[in-house]
């Protein structure tokens, strides 16, 4: 599930190592410019651009799963991050299994029934996060990294690069957990290296924060109403009621508020019951008026089912 993933590593960690002298040899479309005074050199390996300076070396700006796959489709098992890792090392004449880990993308594309902008629709807010809607996606920006949900093959097309065969006219949702600084603190590890991003234990966490930050997001009308059922403004007044009564906790917590309302004075006996009546009514209409929303419950059900393919 990575996808972009930011490399440095250090002149001191290579065994001194003339980085600008060196460096240069091993890539296409090679340039030199000036960063206040320093020179750097940079280039690219494949689709991965690598910058060097006399004190460090950074891989950037490119997908890992692209370099080792052709394109960013496929999903890597841990077996491919590890091999991943030791050809970009033999490419570069460097061990970037001990690079430090600067930038971290886990993600997903998930073929689905409906066009990606419905489901955007379904998600709402997420704790301590941004919500921004764009017509190409869903992002929730958090400090330090982004949620981000959005039309795969679009981007593609935009990009001018091409879609593989299994998702050519596909629905394609790209869901994407991105972790762009601070990756100790963000994952609560006192480095990450390049050889941890094949961990089992820490590839398991990362699975779990993608799925928990997936399921934190409130989920808007996940509840649709039956049409076929509900023809007129006396079902709506029913419904409304009984959605009031899920929000409050169920059937049963909205009757204990009306019996502590009565304790309270606030109302009388004849006005609880006809409160109890009204709610006992349209709990009755319920499960008839309403139904589970296909799009939201379908999604749910992927993003689950691809947290446990992948482990």
């Amino acid at each position: 599930m990575y996808d972009t993933v930011y490399f440095k590593i250090n002149q001191r960690d290579v065994g001194g190592v003339d980085f600008l002298a060196e460096i240069p040899l091993y890539l296409e479309r090679v340039g030199q410019h000036y960063f206040d005074g320093v020179p750097v050199i940079s280039g690219m390996i494949d689709n991965l651009r690598v910058t060097a300076s006399q004190h460090q070396v950074k891989v950037k700006d490119g997908s890992l799963c692209k370099f080792y796959f052709g394109d960013n489709y496929q999903t890597m098992n841990r077996h491919d991050v590890q091999l991943a890792i030791e050809e970009l090392s033999d490419r570069l004449h460097l061990p970037m299994w001990n690079a430090n880990i600067t930038r971290l993308d886990i993600a997903q594309n998930i073929i689905m029934k409906y066009p990606v902008e419905v489901y955007f629709n379904h998600l709402g807010l997420l704790s301590r996060a941004q919500r921004l809607q764009q017509p190409s996606g869903l992002y929730y920006n958090f400090r330090g990294g982004q949620y981000c949900f959005y039309d795969k093959n679009r981007e593609q097309k935009v990009h001018n690069e091409p879609i593989p065969p299994l998702y050519q006219n596909r629905n394609v949702l790209r869901v994407e957990l991105r972790y762009l600084q601070r990756l100790p603190q963000r994952l609560n590890r006192l480095e990450v290296k390049g050889a941890t991003l094949f961990d089992e234990m820490f590839i398991n966490g990362l699975i779990h924060q993608w799925r928990d930050g997936y399921r934190a997001i409130q989920k808007i009308n996940d509840v649709s109403i039956n049409f076929e059922i509900m023809k007129g403004k006396k079902e709506l007044n029913r419904i409304a009621i009984a959605y009031y009564v899920e929000q409050q906790g169920g059937e049963l917590a909205f009757y204990a508020q009306i019996k502590e309302g009565q304790k309270r004075g606030e109302l009388s006996d004849r006005q609880a019951y006809d409160l109890r009546e009204a709610v006992k009514s349209a709990c009755s209409l319920r499960d008839g008026v309403t139904t589970k929303n296909e799009a939201i419950q379908e999604l749910n059900t992927k993003i689950d089912q691809a947290a446990r393919m992948y482990r």
